[in-house]
C-alpha cells in the first residue's frame, strides 16, 4: 500500500482494517469513494473455513455518513469466494469487511449506527426529518427498522417488579408491562397477560425480590407460580400501581 492510498484510508476509515481507498471523486452533490478489501481470503459464514479461491467479483454501492452536506457513497469491489469445505451447504459466499459492511446491507455500519441513534432519540417520522437535513434520504419506516434491528440491551433484573396490563387495542388485546418500581422505568413487555408468561419471566430472573401486582387472578397465579416467595398484592402494604 503506497503512501497516498494509506493516507486516504486513515482519513476516511481510521478504525477499519483490511481496506484500501483507491480514489475519491467529489462533486457538488456526492462524494464517491473507490475502495476494495485487501485480505487474501475470507472466512465462510456457513462453516468458518478459510477460503482463498475467488469465484467472481462485483461492485457494491453502500451509502456512508454524509460529508459537509454531500452524500457519500462507496464504490466497493467485493469478491465472491468458493468454500473449500465439501460438507458446507454454501458453495460460494461474498466477503464482508468487519465494521463496514454486512450481508445485503445498503448502508455502512457507521451510517446504520447514526440513523439508529437518531431513531432511538426521535422515533421514525421525527427522526427522518433531521436525517434529510444532514444529507441522508431515509423513510420513517427504515429508521424504525434500524432501531428494531439493534440487539436487546442487557437490563439487570429489578429488585422490586411492578406488574400491570396494557392495551394494544383497547377491549380486544392486552399485554403485560413490567416496571422497576424503584426507578419507575419499564423493563419489559409481554405480548399477553397469561399467567404462564409472567411465571416464565419471573422464573428466569431470581434477582427480583418483590413482585408488586394488582388483584387480577392471572397475575396472582403467574406470580405465585414464578416467584412463590416474592409475590405481594396491594393489601400487603405495597402499592400495586405501575
Amino acid at each position: 500500500m503506497d503512501e497516498g492510498v494509506l493516507r486516504l484510508k486513515e482519513l476516511l476509515f481510521p478504525s477499519i482494517e483490511d481496506i484500501a481507498v483507491l480514489s475519491v471523486d467529489v462533486n457538488v452533490e456526492i462524494v464517491r469513494v473507490d475502495a476494495h478489501c485487501t485480505t487474501v481470503g475470507a472466512a465462510c459464514p456457513g462453516c468458518g473455513a478459510w477460503a482463498t479461491r475467488v469465484h467472481s467479483s462485483y461492485l457494491r454501492f453502500p451509502a456512508d455518513v454524509p460529508s459537509a452536506g454531500r452524500r457519500v457513497v462507496l464504490q466497493l469491489r467485493v469478491r465472491r469466494f468458493r468454500c473449500g469445505n465439501s460438507m458446507c451447504p454454501r458453495l460460494t459466499f461474498v466477503e464482508q469487511i468487519a465494521g463496514l459492511t454486512r450481508r445485503y446491507g445498503q448502508r455502512t455500519e457507521a451510517l446504520r449506527s447514526a440513523l439508529a441513534a437518531v431513531g432511538l432519540a426521535l422515533a421514525g417520522r421525527a427522526g427522518a426529518r433531521p436525517a434529510a437535513a444532514l444529507g441522508v434520504s431515509v423513510s420513517r419506516s427504515t429508521v424504525l427498522r434500524l432501531v428494531n434491528a439493534l440487539p436487546e440491551p442487557e437490563v439487570p433484573a429489578p429488585r422490586v417488579v411492578g406488574v400491570d396490563e396494557y392495551a394494544t387495542r383497547k377491549g380486544r388485546h392486552y399485554g403485560t408491562i413490567l416496571v422497576d418500581v424503584e426507578t419507575r422505568r419499564p423493563v419489559d413487555l409481554l405480548s399477553d397477560r397469561e399467567a404462564s408468561s409472567l411465571a416464565e419471566w419471573l422464573a428466569q430472573r431470581p434477582g427480583a425480590e418483590v413482585v408488586c401486582r394488582d388483584r387480577a387472578p392471572f397475575f396472582a397465579e403467574g406470580a405465585t407460580a414464578g416467584a412463590p416467595r416474592r409475590s405481594r398484592s396491594p393489601t400487603d402494604g405495597i402499592s400495586g400501581t405501575t
